[in-house]
């Protein structure tokens, strides 16, 4: 079939899909139900049973899980190397109760309180309905495999535990995910370290003995000032380096009139440059830690700091003369798409994929707004996503 027949294949059954796709509750963690729905609708396509496998990935992930990965293996049917399409199909918690309404060339949900999860049910969707176009048309292709990916949303868990000896060592990955253009291509993207800091204070009655206590409020907030005062904090940028680095949840006290001895933080740093990005864990470690010395009570007694970091993800880039990042562009371009090449600041599923020995590009698929009440898919950057996966499937570029 012509690469033109095969574009026209797609129109308005991938819109009803994403739509049946985007109502199903599913944040991370609790996939199970739209994981239940994309066998059925395997099944249902003609796929058989025995080509559809899952992972032991929630085993072993930190929030446990109701399932692993999705993994279906399509044997070719003409020769050439595998490629594997992937997207991730659990949302963040705001999409849950989403009702997706479509309003011209957009798709929005009809309840404002919940947000839409076009990320990443709209890329979900592009690998079923190129499974379902390939087994209602009898389409030629080589060999294929699609994984349907649990746990994005909390920093790539799913991916980082995927059993990788079940993807049947794809030549060539291909992710969808991330911005609205279906012209995007994302070739690299940013690593990030998490992490934890325990401040024990020493508690005494805010009122009668302030001077008794240790505040675990106040290393934290001397901690903070100081790295916002250094150049630490937020955007980072030392000379040619750069980087990121934010406190996102602070968690401690039960009263008003307790020195504060226990506090609980969650923070992150980003860089692409593993070096600096370490270095930026470093600064963030001898903040608190320096600042925990100089805050005593009356007696001279001190706090302490324990600290704790570990790699979410790894940053990557890939050359644009990469075989996977040259079918991405090829497929753009055979639909009139004139494509961007991009180095995203975010994580990916690519990032981990990428580690394990895949080399993957993320493309868009109408996403935009994500993580929002205002979020929206747009239809026709959708479509174009869907024409995207069809042409890479098949071979035909």
């Amino acid at each position: 079939m012509a690469q033109s027949d095969l574009a026209n294949l797609i129109g308005e059954d991938a819109v009803k899909l994403v739509m049946r796709m985007l109502e199903i509750p599913g944040k991370s963690g609790d996939e199970g139900a739209v994981a239940s729905f994309i066998v059925k609708q395997l099944k249902s396509y003609g796929v058989d049973e025995s080509s559809i496998k899952f992972d032991t990935t929630h085993k072993k992930s930190h929030i446990g899980g109701q399932v692993g990965n999705m993994i279906v293996k399509l044997p070719g049917t003409i020769r050439g190397p595998r490629r594997m399409l992937m997207a991730h199909i659990d949302t963040v918690p705001l999409c849950v109760g989403c009702r997706p309404v479509r309003k011209g060339n957009l798709i929005t949900s009809k309840d404002p309180t919940t947000a839409l999860g076009g990320d990443d049910r709209a890329g979900a969707t592009v690998l079923l309905e190129t499974i379902r176009l390939i087994k209602k048309h009898n389409l030629p292709h080589p060999p294929l495999t699609f994984v349907f990916i649990v746990q994005e949303e909390i920093g790539l868990a799913g991916v980082m535990n995927m059993t990788v000896s079940k993807l049947g060592k794809p030549a060539q990955s291909f992710n969808w995910d991330g911005g609205p253009g279906a012209n995007m291509v994302i070739i690299g993207a940013t690593g990030d370290d998490h992490i934890e800091v325990d401040i024990e204070g020493i508690a005494s009655h805010a009122g009668a003995h302030p001077e008794n206590g240790v505040s675990a409020a106040a290393i934290a907030g001397k901690a903070i000032n100081s790295l916002v005062d250094n150049g630490w904090y937020g955007l980072v940028q030392k000379g040619k380096q750069s980087g990121t680095s934010n406190v996102g949840v602070v968690q401690g006290g039960d009263a008003t009139n307790v020195v504060m001895d226990r506090l609980h933080i969650k923070a992150e740093a980003r860089s692409h440059n593993p070096k600096f990005r370490a270095k930026i864990v470093k600064t963030i470690q001898k903040a608190f830690e320096q600042a925990a010395r100089e805050i005593k009570n009356a007696a001279g007694k001190t706090g302490k700091i324990t600290f704790f970091t570990r790699n979410k993800y790894e940053s990557f880039k890939l050359n644009t003369k990469e075989p996977v990042v040259q079918t991405s562009l090829a497929a753009m371009k055979t639909l009139g798409l004139e494509p961007i090449t991009i180095i995203a600041n975010g994580g990916l599923d690519a990032n981990w994929m990428t580690a394990h020995g895949f080399p993957t590009v993320t493309m868009g698929c109408g996403q935009s707004k994500i993580h929002t009440v205002h979020e929206e898919l747009i239809i026709d950057e959708f479509l174009n996503a869907c024409r995207v996966g069809l042409l890479i499937a098949t071979g035909t570029v």
